[in-house]
Order: structure tokens, then C-alpha cells, then sequence
């Protein structure tokens, strides 16, 4: 186990630090894609981009597994006359969360530029009322990298409204098992399913049920499985655990949520899930998260005829300076691996 946990952390790393956020995911689709060619199992594409990997089963019945690979980021809004570029959010975080953040910026003509995000008042030594400005996206903006004094200069790099942000993940993984970065939620949950695919194919492992992993890149903006595969009866969604003061999850544990704001998640598997929690012997919680979403809630949103269900390593600080431990993966790893019968 101890490899495949080294593994997925591995491929966590790589991937935390390919931009990919939502609608600007195609360099993170492509390490999937040569990932998945190399291990040989049969894929396709969505028409919005997404990634589902075929994995033929004992039966025709399918399983649908999914992670979403896209991340919180922003967009160009517009540029100041003094050369600085205003922003707005693309998926749901606070603006705190962001401020000093290092950045990059993705324009339509394939550029790429650094910068950092900073508030329109950004020096104690300078601005009488800096430290209880509004943290908002209009008191926000990114100081590019570049001998830019005014809007004209930004526009000759051919830097414009619209044109995506990216957020350094600041990736670490520590001696006492801690991996600290922006997009564990849900990059890590990627790297279990490809940890997953190269431990079947590396002892030859044919599961019960066909599997169909869906590689989704519109979750966090609320869409990301609406559309899926007619054959998928059931829908595992691999995802994060949240922590907070009334829940039982930490990110030691894998979580089991039996609901989030699209409603309850369908009984059936739900108990399937904390029965194998509890016959392997695997530390899990079972808790509730009304201001989460997933590709289940998109996929039931969708009018999808399946049932679904969502687990997730607990990750401290969802949405912001996230982190997890090796424990919270390892037991992710082991529940999803018995539910497929592995």
C-alpha cells in the first residue's frame, strides 16, 4: 500500500501544478490522456472537454467513478489605466483566501504571465485604511510582472478582459505525511482514480462491473457531470471530505456524506460504503455538508437516471490554503478500492 500512496501523491504533485482552472483545463486533460494511453485502456471525450476512461468488467453492468479535475482561478475583468488588471472569481472561495497569492495569467493568444494578487491598498505604509479594506473582488487586483505603467502598455502584451488566472498551488508534502496545496479539492481525487488504474493494470485486475471513470472540468462552477454515459446505473463521486466544528471528519479519515445541498445521497450505496468502512477496518466518518456540491448533485441535476454516492479524504481549509494527510488518502484508496471488489 505504502507504494500506491507514493504514487498518488506523486501524480497529485504533478498535476496540483498544472494550471487548470475551470473552462482552462485542457494541459491537466492531457497529462490524463498520456497517462491513460500508457497504461492502455480505452478513452473518449466529452463535447465539453471532459475525460471518461473504459475499464471492461465481468459484466456489462457499469459503475461510474468520478473526480473533477478542474480548480477555483478567476478571469481578466478588465485593465486600470495604471496598469493593473481587476479580476473576478471563477468558482466559490474567499477573496481573503487569495490576497499575496502568486498567479498566472493565460492569454487567448497562448501567452503566459506572472503576478501576484494584492488589494487596491496593499502597504500599511501607505494607506491610512489597508488593513479593514473590504476583501472583495473590486478592492482586488494583480500587479503583473512586467514594465507596464498604463492600460496600453498591458494591451500590447495582447493581455485583455476575459483571458484566464491560475493560483500557485504552493505544493508541499512534509516528513509527518501532510500534503499542503492549493486544488487537493480535487486534483488528489484524480490522482486516486489514475493510482487506481495503474495498480488494475499492473496485477491484471478485471472488476465485476464495467467501470466508466468520468475526468469531469466543469464541477466547480456546478456542471461538471450533467451530462453522462447512458449505461451508468450507479455514480461514485470521488471527491473531498469537509471539516469544520460540528463534523466528525479530519484528514486522517476518509468521508462518507450521506448529504449535501442537492439532498441525500442514495441510501443503498451510502450503507454499501460504511459496511466495507467498517469490515476493513478503516478510519471514515459519516457526516453531512449543506454548502457542497458534486459531480452526483450535477449528474441528478442533469436528469441522469442513476443513483449516486460521495466519498472523500477530509481536507482542512476546503477552498483555501488546503491540506491532507497520506492516512486520509490511503483510506480513500482502500474504501474505493472495495467497493469495486478489488
Amino acid at each position: 500500500m505504502k507504494q500506491q500512496v507514493d504514487d498518488i501523491i506523486r501524480i497529485f504533485g504533478e498535476l496540483a501544478n498544472i494550471p487548470s482552472p475551470t473552462g482552462y483545463t485542457h494541459q491537466a486533460i492531457a497529462y490524463v490522456e498520456d497517462m491513460v494511453k500508457n497504461l492502455g485502456y480505452p478513452f473518449s471525450k466529452n463535447q465539453k472537454g471532459g475525460f471518461i476512461i473504459e475499464v471492461p468488467g465481468a459484466t456489462k453492468e457499469c459503475l461510474g467513478l468520478s473526480a473533477h479535475i478542474d480548480t477555483l482561478g478567476a478571469m481578466v475583468r478588465s485593465i486600470t489605466p495604471r496598469g493593473t488588471l481587476t479580476l473576478v472569481p471563477v468558482g466559490g472561495f474567499m477573496m481573503e483566501s487569495i490576497e499575496g497569492a502568486y498567479c498566472q495569467l493565460h492569454t487567448r493568444t497562448g501567452k503566459t504571465f506572472t503576478g501576484t494578487i494584492l488589494t487596491t491598498m496593499p502597504s500599511v505604509h501607505t494607506y491610512d485604511d489597508s488593513r479593514t479594506q473590504e476583501r472583495i473582488p473590486k478592492n482586488m487586483e494583480i500587479r503583473i510582472d512586467e514594465e507596464v505603467r498604463n492600460k496600453e502598455d498591458v494591451m500590447a502584451l495582447d493581455i485583455s478582459p476575459g483571458d484566464f488566472i491560475s493560483f500557485d498551488p504552493c505544493f508541499s508534502y512534509t516528513k509527518s505525511g501532510f500534503i499542503k496545496s492549493r486544488h487537493i479539492d480535487d486534483k488528489a481525487s484524480v490522482a486516486i482514480l489514475l493510482g487506481l488504474l495503474k495498480e488494475m493494470k499492473e496485477k491484471s485486475f478485471v472488476p465485476y462491473k464495467s467501470l466508466k471513470i468520468v475526468i469531469s472540468n466543469y464541477e466547480e462552477v456546478g456542471h461538471g457531470s450533467s451530462y453522462l454515459p447512458h449505461d451508468i446505473t450507479e455514480f461514485l463521486a470521488i471527491d473531498m471530505g469537509a471539516i469544520g466544528d460540528d463534523l466528525s471528519g479530519d484528514e486522517y479519515k476518509v468521508s462518507i456524506c450521506a448529504l449535501d445541498s442537492s439532498g441525500p445521497y442514495d441510501y443503498d450505496m451510502t450503507n454499501k460504503l460504511i459496511a466495507i468502512a467498517k469490515e476493513k477496518n478503516l478510519d471514515y466518518a459519516v457526516d453531512i455538508f449543506p454548502h457542497y456540491g458534486s459531480d452526483v448533485s450535477a449528474a441528478l441535476r442533469g436528469g441522469n437516471n442513476m443513483k449516486g454516492a460521495l466519498i472523500g479524504q477530509g481536507v482542512h481549509a476546503s477552498h483555501g490554503m488546503e491540506r491532507t494527510h497520506r492516512k486520509g488518502i490511503e483510506n480513500t484508496y482502500e474504501l474505493l478500492k472495495g467497493y469495486i471488489g478489488f
